[in-house]
């Protein structure tokens, strides 16, 4: 199971990508493997504000639908829309064509209730 070093992540099995105030967002490789394989993504809608925790869409596997949670607080600005046609690329390459959303962080102190590599490792152990 993979687990990036210069990634962070949420208590709610997300991960972020941060470049200045833009962050990256998607679901760890721990969180795809148990849900099983990727049917649907819902996502939200761009421009749509959101608080740190907040539920912003919904995963479907063939076993069961789970929320996605917004690590950070901010606008959402892109959103990964080849997972429309393929889902299962959130299985496949979970850090990187599996990317969920983008986003304009509102407040980058929210960082500090993240988790690096290390702790979030500990987490799922």
């Amino acid at each position: 199971m993979k687990i990036p070093a210069q990634l962070l992540y949420s208590k709610d099995h997300e991960w972020v990508a941060l470049d200045g105030d833009e962050a990256t967002i998607g679901i760890t490789d721990f969180a795809q493997g148990e849900l099983g394989d990727i049917i649907f993504v819902e996502f939200p809608e761009p421009g749509t504000t959101f608080s740190q925790g907040e539920a912003f869409g919904t995963i479907e596997a063939v076993k069961t639908v789970s929320d996605l949670f917004l690590p950070l607080a901010g606008e959402i600005t892109a959103l990964n829309t080849s997972l429309e046609d393929a889902p299962e690329q959130v299985n496949t390459d979970p850090y990187g064509a599996g990317w969920i959303v983008k986003m304009k962080v509102s407040n980058l102190d929210g960082k500090q209730q993240l988790l690096d590599a290390a702790a979030y490792e500990a987490i799922i152990a």
